[in-house]
């Protein structure tokens, strides 16, 4: 078979430099897009390096549509493109809503539009369990309303939108995922969160037991047994798989869908952080500080569908994504910043 060359925007990233590691693990050619604005070169140079000519990386702003093309006309035979760039922070999103439907939304159209000028037809969308907003019905399937609650949530509903009306009008062949919290690092431990402190809370909680940095409570009070949040929480390697699955599906000629990508079960704050101190032997402190603003108390996914279309199903357990995540930030304590 043929080797086949995968576009991934955000490369550089927590979730796209894991992705390009698993891609080229699996014999794929990968060109990475990034601006690095929160992303890092070093994890692209330690791709360089392990896998030579088979991946290249470029520093490309999507808000920039000359980057783009530039990139397009020097890569020339992509397959497939797997979009992760984004802005992804919640409460962010509520301070600074311009900064989300510029970058996700502006940035998303303008590599539509190149694309399908290029004729690049296979694209598998990063999106988020934020399109949904309060669940009305637990778990959560993919036809479950879209009502989000913050402009982060919302972004990504818009660029949705426009990504259904191009598979509508023959321009696009597309898979939306869906995913809901992401924890874990590389199976190998070499590739992992550098974001300092990081938003999510497996790595913060990992954190803050290894003496990294202070650890603390950032959720509001909901209506929950415990008065935390309940979440899904699904490991980073697990995720990758499914876009490489989903991928791989379009190539094969499969038609354009949404799928939910979690494990079907919720944990809330506080059971997080008891596991996290039971894996590392640490205890973690229960200070609060600033509540994030645009949460909501409960966040299960319904894969059902990911499962019976794609055969994929989340082999990683929480116990997994957290000695991983001990195991990068052992290695690597302040992430890709040596």
């Amino acid at each position: 078979m043929d080797t086949k060359k995968i576009l991934v925007t955000g490369g550089a990233g927590y979730i796209g430099s894991i992705a390009c590691q698993m891609l080229l693990d699996r014999g794929f050619e990968v060109v990475a897009i990034d601006n690095f604005s929160t992303g890092w070169e070093a994890p692209m140079r330690y791709l360089s390096s392990k896998y030579g000519d088979r991946f290249r990386f470029y520093r490309v702003d999507l808000i920039a549509r000359e980057d783009i093309e530039s990139v397009l006309k020097k890569e020339r035979g992509f397959d497939g493109v797997i979009h992760y760039a984004a802005k992804c922070l919640v409460n962010e999103s509520m301070e600074e809503p311009q900064k989300y439907f510029t970058n996700n939304v502006i940035g998303s159209q303008n590599l539509f539009s190149c694309l399908i000028e290029a004729d690049i037809r296979n694209f598998i969308f990063s999106s988020t369990c934020a399109v949904y907003g309060e669940a009305q019905y637990i778990p959560v399937d993919e036809k479950h309303p879209t009502q989000p609650t913050n402009p982060y949530g919302e972004s990504k509903r818009i660029v949705e939108s426009i990504l259904r009306w191009y598979g509508d009008l023959n321009k696009l062949n597309f898979v939306i995922l869906r995913y809901f919290n992401v924890c874990g690092a590389s199976e190998d431990g070499e590739m992992g969160d550098s974001k300092s402190p990081s938003v999510l809370l497996v790595q913060n909680a990992v954190r803050g037991a290894l003496g990294i940095e202070p650890f603390f409570l950032t959720c509001p009070k909901v209506n929950t047994p415990d008065g935390t949040p309940i979440r899904d929480f699904i490991d980073v390697v697990d995720l990758n798989r499914a876009h490489i699955m989903s991928l791989e599906y379009l190539l094969r000629g499969g038609e354009s869908t949404i799928f939910n990508l979690g494990t079907g079960r919720g944990s809330s704050v506080l059971e997080i952080v008891k596991t996290v101190e039971e894996i590392t032997g640490k205890k973690l402190g229960r200070k609060k500080a600033q509540a994030r603003k645009g949460e909501y108390a409960v966040m299960v996914a319904d894969i059902t569908k990911a499962k019976k279309v794609l055969g994929w199903v989340p082999k990683r357990s929480l116990k997994d994504s957290v000695e991983s995540l001990v195991k990068w930030y052992k290695n690597h304590p302040k992430g890709w910043r040596f």
